[in-house]
């Protein structure tokens, strides 16, 4: 099994993910449909959170002495980056779609390419750091735990690398990418990308998917699958054409959420189920919460890199099992060749290049798509 679903809490966990799925699809409907509610859900309360951030950094909102849950849990670098990566392409999508501003001129419509293929970059930069520390500890890529700043025990090897190299597959994998629409009904709703069909969705939700496995364990339950289901959801059955809109939208509301509640999946009562990487953790009752203080206590000691993660996880009880982490970094790096095979071979036939020319034009999804665009 790729989660340990199987404890006394699974029922909560299901629930949990029932309410993740259900309110990134509402809050994306909030967010697209009308200016101001994408004003209001990419603009005004990023803008407000901002704030709250700053003063929870500064220890405004501690409370009894406790520090503030997105201090304790959410305070690195990256939740921040990624959040505000994520509301940057939300309101340059925006742009394109109302043509606003320089969403008007041509060379912007490069935008959803750059940022899309930037945040592909950030996360092979993890996945290599991952690998790294594992192969400093052992001089291989067999495998090793490590604690990062995040306070999350991480089991890095050579699944890392291989999902790293899917990454960077999965950029040039991106078509078609200044064919852009705004959808044809009365608000604009959408910024559509029709050759951004199936074939890359299906091959950036697996490499995704292995990319949160790998580097957020301890948030994978909900961001590596409901996350990335929400917005391919929408994109089947109603939203044919703005997948990367959808995404972007979600992934936005998702870091605003759990950086400001992140003991929802931690420390609640729907906290995310482990990935079976941490075998054991369930029967010996090993919760979210205890790996974080195991972790950041390390870290902080400057002991994140070394032996001392290992002896750490064994005393929980806990023993590797990274077998699904190999398998779905094999799986991620197949489709993505693949999905890069299909696109040259497209190419070829074409005579153009698939970056400024659609490849994927004879296709249902993207007859569909054309067919919504203004």
């Amino acid at each position: 099994m790729l989660f340990q679903l199987y404890s006394e809490h699974a029922s909560m966990q299901l629930i949990g993910w029932v309410l993740v799925f259900c309110g990134l699809i509402l809050m994306n409907e909030i967010g697209r449909r009308t200016k101001w509610g994408g004003i209001l859900v990419f603009v005004l309360i990023p803008t407000a959170l901002t704030v709250y951030f700053i003063l929870a950094h500064f220890h405004v909102f501690d409370f009894g002495g406790n520090p503030n849950p997105t201090v304790a849990y959410m305070d690195g670098w990256f939740h921040y980056f990624k959040l505000y990566a994520a509301d940057i392409g939300c309101v340059g999508f925006m742009m394109i779609k109302y043509k606003w501003g320089i969403g008007k001129e041509k060379w912007f419509k490069w935008f959803p390419w750059a940022i899309v293929a930037a945040n592909i970059v950030i996360a092979m930069v993890s996945d290599l750091e991952s690998a790294w520390a594992a192969y400093s500890i052992t001089g291989n890529l067999k495998g090793a735990w490590w604690a990062s700043n995040e306070g999350v025990f991480l089991y890095g090897g050579w699944w890392n690398v291989v999902n790293a190299l899917a990454g960077l597959v999965n950029i040039f994998c991106m078509t078609g990418c200044i064919n852009l629409y705004s959808s044809k009904d009365k608000n604009h709703a959408d910024m559509l990308w029709p050759d951004m069909t199936v074939w890359f969705i299906l091959a950036y939700d697996v490499w995704n998917f292995e990319y949160t496995y790998l580097n957020l364990p301890t948030h994978s339950w909900y961001c590596g699958v409901a996350l990335l289901l929400a917005p391919t959801f929408a994109n089947a059955f109603w939203n044919k054409g703005a997948w990367i809109q959808n995404r972007a939208n979600t992934l936005a509301i998702w870091c605003m959420f759990a950086q400001v509640v992140p003991g929802f999946q931690l420390t609640s009562k729907f906290a995310a189920a482990l990935p079976s990487v941490y075998g054991g953790a369930t029967e010996g009752g090993v919760t979210t919460a205890m790996l974080y203080e195991k972790a950041i206590a390390l870290y902080s000691n400057s002991q994140g890199k070394t032996a001392a993660a290992n002896e750490a996880i064994a005393s929980l009880g806990i023993t590797a099992d990274p077998r699904m982490q190999g398998f779905v970094a094999i799986m991620s790096i197949a489709i993505n060749v693949i999905c890069i095979a299909e696109i040259i071979k497209r190419a070829v036939k074409l005579g153009k290049s698939p970056y400024s020319n659609d490849v994927f034009a004879d296709t249902k999804d993207h007859k569909l798509a054309m067919e919504r665009a203004e």
